[in-house]
């Protein structure tokens, strides 16, 4: 090696560290791990008004849903979808009967969101979201979407439990 070569690797900037990737930043073709289960994200929904993302997991032939929202702390909840059907998003009820579980609505809110890869909604707009907890702890979140409803039953998961382990 020369010394013109040696001078130039002084002098040279350094590479910068690539930036490992979050929970809040990881999208389709990704993998993450959730409560010891091993997820491939296919899809992602980011609503960045609230610092909110649903992230699309599909292990097998099973889909949840697994939200995470940038509060005070990082706040995770994973979903799976439910059947069943609202008519209008102006009679969305305050509390709800499923299963002999009654939800009470803790927060109601809308937002632009922009999506990614595999989701219920597959453009970007206009999204409102109604969000429920029951007495023992268990969750529903309706989201309404160019005239859709969706509709999901869940949990919080601790963050603990949470992990990216392969991001692209």
């Amino acid at each position: 090696m020369g010394i013109f070569s040696r001078i130039k690797n002084i002098v040279a900037k350094p590479e910068p560290a690539k930036v490992e990737k979050s929970m809040l930043t990881i999208g389709p073709g990704d993998v993450c791990e959730v409560s010891l289960v091993t997820y491939q994200v296919v899809g992602r929904v980011q609503n960045r008004q609230r610092n909110l993302v649903v992230l699309t997991l599909q292990d097998g032939s099973a889909i949840r849903y697994l939200t995470i929202e940038e509060r005070e702390r990082t706040v995770y909840a994973m979903y799976e979808p439910i059947d069943g059907r609202l008519d209008s998003i102006e009679e969305v009820p305050t509390e709800l009967e499923l299963d002999d579980r009654v939800y009470h609505m803790e927060e109601q809110y809308a937002g632009f969101v922009v999506a990614a890869g595999k989701t219920p909604f597959v453009q970007a707009g206009e999204q409102y979201v109604w969000q429920y907890q029951s007495d023992d702890q268990k969750l529903l979140r309706i989201e309404w979407q160019d005239g859709r409803f969706m509709l999901y039953e869940g949990e919080d998961v601790l963050p603990a439990d949470v992990r990216v382990l392969r991001g692209s």
